[in-house]
């Protein structure tokens, strides 16, 4: 964004109009930016017909155009596997602008061949964007600006938390680690709500005092100033019932496999790169 860009409202496109675009683009709304400064290229008619409705005002469209020039901010909200194709037929209209990639795995090496332009910033969000809660890493390419990096976080802010990262690989750890880690949650959840159910509480009752506990588990721990296993040797009294089940945990290695599953999502992401990235 040059320097007369910087005190207006920037023009945003959005290439896909999925979960994670529609996140953005309803931070983006309640902050205050007008919705006649958006413009989501969808190529489902039924998605663009949400869209519409959603955000009145806001531009949608099935393909690419002329209209794109406007841009000052291209965010990428497309699947690995379609970034490519996306990528060819929307270049000529792009040139100008900088580029956010939300797509896993996908590195800006590839994106920046494919667009013809090195202004690209990589973003790995999670799903709790949804619910203003994201956790998003991000890593620029050395032809993004302090600007671009400020316009970034502005639109990434939107949907939560983020941090940066120094180096493009660590992108891969983050994807495992938060991009991916949602669905860890839910799984522990599922499965202390399951047991609860065994245990004689009805399900439901169950599933809530499971979400009740990691969300106050997770605001303690950011909260504390102590590291988290003092606080986990807080609740684990010798002989009680917290030190029973977490001697089960590590009789069975729990840590060591759900460590060894987070490196597998890692090398998941390191994959798509070399799949969809040529």
């Amino acid at each position: 964004m040059n320097t007369a860009q910087q005190h207006t409202t920037p023009h945003i496109a959005f290439i896909g109009g999925g979960n994670m675009a529609s996140a953005i683009i309803g931070g983006l709304i309640q902050q205050g930016h007008p919705a006649s400064g958006l413009h989501v290229v969808e190529p489902w008619d039924e998605q663009r017909t949400r869209l519409a409705h959603q955000f009145p005002g806001m531009a949608v469209t099935p393909a690419a155009s002329e209209a794109l020039k406007a841009s000052d901010l291209v965010v990428w909200a497309v699947k690995p596997q379609t970034f490519k194709e996306a990528a060819l037929a929307t270049r000529g209209f792009t040139d100008r602008a900088l580029h956010l990639s939300v797509a896993a795995g996908i590195t800006s090496d590839s994106i920046a061949q494919w667009l013809g332009t090195e202004r690209i910033v990589r973003a790995m969000p999670n799903t709790p964007a949804l619910v203003g809660l994201g956790m998003t890493g991000l890593f620029a390419r050395a032809a993004a600006s302090e600007a671009d990096r400020a316009l970034v976080e502005t639109v990434v802010k939107t949907t939560g938390d983020f941090v940066w990262v120094d180096g493009e690989k660590q992108l891969d750890a983050v994807t495992a680690l938060s991009g991916s880690g949602p669905a860890y949650v839910f799984y522990f959840l599922e499965a202390m709500r399951d047991a609860g159910a065994e245990m004689g509480l009805p399900p439901e009752l169950a599933q809530r005092l499971a979400m009740g506990t990691f969300a106050g588990a997770t605001a303690l721990a950011q909260q504390a100033s102590d590291p988290l296993q003092t606080l986990r040797e807080r609740v684990t009294s010798k002989g009680g019932t917290t030190y029973a089940a977490l001697t089960s945990m590590e009789a069975s290695n729990i840590k060591a496999h759900f460590q060894k599953a987070m490196l597998a999502a890692q090398k998941r992401a390191e994959e798509l790169g070399r799949e969809f990235g040529n």
